[in-house]
């Protein structure tokens, strides 16, 4: 089983950074809190009032196989500006205070070149602090994931930098070259560039056999066919996911709306979008997929294709996989 590694990023106010670091491939768990600072379990007030000298920061656990830390420092750097002082967006104060910290010494020289790089597109110098993290102490509860549970809440990233966080690395990245390859050209659009296939001509809009729908990029199962329903929009149409952990949920306000979009957590893919007009005793929400980004595995063949686990619920979909 691949390490999972971790990292510490402060970047600003805690709810943004946070979202926006949940929001990347490859990133297993994220976790707002207080680091580096003087005092032992500090909470919220004593940090903004009290001087402990911890900053609001989180906590990264990652899969190095997916996504380097090189690359994700990258991404971290787009929502950060690396040269200010204890302010970021309108927050000020030395909680607010940038900073990479970690937890295995090897990242060391990683940080030290990625922070050499950054410097080298800035005219001034950066107040990026960088070292060990020596501390670390979960934010309280109502933090956590705090813009999952407050979509308006307050965060100082742009919109569009969370869009570009589900994208991860360039899609000029080795893989891509492979992904090109294997995937057929509306399979890549969609995937990989967020483009929407035609209303009723697409492969399973209107397909209703027993089965699973799964990542067409990297095979992770996301719909089931017994939460598939005749929406009329001319897409497929699910009441709910596989599992709600394998999709990712994304303000999207192009093209002059306002949207959530759906994509895949593991290999970023682009899915469609969902909307809260679906069955209400399904819940009532429909995610509206592309064929494109979906592979369907019939029911007869789940088992040999090592999706066997999932057969129950195909009988039950009141159940939760």
């Amino acid at each position: 089983m691949t390490d999972v590694k971790e990292i510490c990023l402060a970047g600003g106010c805690f709810w943004g950074v946070e979202r926006f670091l949940s929001l990347i491939p490859g990133v297993l768990e994220t976790e707002a809190g207080y680091a580096n600072g003087k005092t032992a379990n500090p909470t919220y007030e004593s940090v903004c009032r009290e001087n402990t000298g911890h900053a609001e920061a989180v906590r990264v656990r990652y899969d190095p196989t997916i996504i380097g830390l090189s690359e994700l420092l990258d991404l971290f750097y787009g929502i950060i500006d690396p040269t200010s002082e204890n302010k970021q967006g309108n927050d000020v104060g030395s909680q607010y205070r940038t900073g990479v910290w970690h937890s295995d010494p090897e990242d060391a020289p990683t940080i030290r070149d990625s922070l050499t790089r950054l410097s080298e597109r800035h005219s001034k110098p950066l107040a990026v602090e960088s070292g060990p993290l020596e501390n670390f102490y979960p934010a309280e509860e109502w933090h956590q994931k705090y813009l999952v549970k407050n979509p308006g809440g307050y965060c100082h990233i742009p919109p569009r930098k969370f869009q570009e966080a589900t994208r991860g690395a360039k899609t000029d990245s080795p893989g891509d070259e492979e992904l090109r390859s294997r995937l057929t050209p509306i399979q890549y659009e969609v995937t990989r560039r967020g483009a929407t296939e035609p209303p009723f001509r697409n492969e399973f809009h209107d397909k209703f056999e027993p089965g699973v729908y799964v990542d067409v990029v990297d095979g992770t199962p996301l719909f089931l066919s017994s939460e598939k329903f005749d929406s009329g929009c001319g897409w497929p149409s699910f009441s709910k996911p596989a599992d709600d952990d394998s999709l990712l949920k994304i303000p999207d306000y192009s093209r002059g709306m306002s949207r959530v979009e759906v994509r895949a957590k593991k290999s970023g893919s682009h899915l469609g979008h969902v909307f809260p007009d679906g069955p209400r005793e399904g819940g009532g929400l429909r995610y509206c997929v592309n064929s494109a980004s979906l592979r369907f595995v019939p029911k007869d063949r789940m088992a040999a294709e090592g999706y066997g686990e999932l057969l129950p619920y195909l009988e039950n979909p009141d159940a939760n996989p």
